[in-house]
């Protein structure tokens, strides 16, 4: 099972997509997965990994649309949702 894990496909151990809908306003958006599939995101319940703490939409600044972008998904009571974003400049 150890060497099942495909690091050119999760980067970082995280999917890989594209942001392909944000509204700064409102602090939602949607990120189209490298299947094709899309999946919402929306702040507060999102993170952006390397964002300053503190604010109402911390990391908002840091991804644009059309970014390709690593990201993690969770379950909530709306289905699934982004729950982090790894902008590319944010990669070890």
């Amino acid at each position: 099972m150890g060497d099942d894990f495909d690091s050119e496909r999760f980067p970082g151990n995280f999917y890989q997509g594209m942001i392909l809908k944000l509204d700064r306003a409102r602090g939602r958006g949607v990120v189209r997965s490298h299947s094709g599939k899309e999946i919402p995101f929306e702040f507060p319940f999102v993170s952006v990994t390397g964002a300053r703490i503190g604010g109402t939409m911390p990391g908002i600044e840091l991804i644009r649309e059309g970014d390709i972008i690593g990201f993690d998904v969770g379950w909530t009571s709306k289905g699934l949702r982004v729950t982090t974003i790894r902008p590319r400049d944010a990669s070890s």
